[in-house]
């Protein structure tokens, strides 16, 4: 094959699985959260804000964390679809080297695992996800930023874009996730 082809192909087959936020060059490698501590990162978060998936069509979005075992973490997502349906599915986070515990690899449905990097948290208030996979040429990202509550602070958001903003992504392309507590009220029961 012909270079041009191989990276036709590559490109193909990134849109095939349905690529997110695709980007020319390789993933970037940003520094992830110090001496991070699954323990205190447990529990509910809201989505706030993402790069947008095809694999997250609804609104309402929340996590669920649970230690399992050291380096293992069940993650339970929900999210309320357009049609007022609560979808749900649940996974696992494992911690790939125990020398970096907030680089986890999350999989769902026996899916491959994808990276899960949390970048920064005060395991209080917020959470800056990131994720990067690299297909030739070109590299897919994905971005959640979460909180412990429905809101975050306009502050602190613009803090967490300023970290994703200096490795490189396209904080442009990010969405807000709606967490009004009406109109969430059924992922909230």
């Amino acid at each position: 094959m012909k270079p041009v082809q191989v990276v036709a192909l590559t490109l193909l087959s990134v849109v095939a699985i349905g690529a997110q936020v695709l980007r020319l060059g390789k993933c970037p490698q940003p520094a992830v959260q110090a001496n991070f501590d699954a323990n205190r990162y447990i529990g509910k978060w809201y989505e706030i804000h993402k790069l947008p998936t095809s694999f997250q069509k609804g609104q309402c979005a929340t996590a669920n964390y649970t230690l399992l075992s050291p380096g293992v973490i069940e993650v339970l997502n929900t999210e309320l679809l357009d049609n007022g349906t609560v979808n749900a599915i649940i996974g696992s986070a494992k911690v790939k080297d125990p020398a970096e515990p907030a680089k986890l690899e999350v999989s769902f449905n026996n899916s491959p695992p994808g990276p899960y990097w949390v970048l920064s948290t005060d395991y209080d208030g917020h959470s800056l996800v990131y994720g990067c996979t690299d297909y030739g040429l070109f590299r897919v990202e994905l971005s959640w930023i979460l909180s412990r509550k429905p809101t975050l602070s306009k502050e602190t958001l613009e803090k967490l874009h300023a970290i994703l903003y200096s490795v490189g992504v396209s904080v442009e392309n990010m969405v807000p996730t709606n967490q009004d507590e009406t109109y969430c009220s059924p992922v909230n029961q």
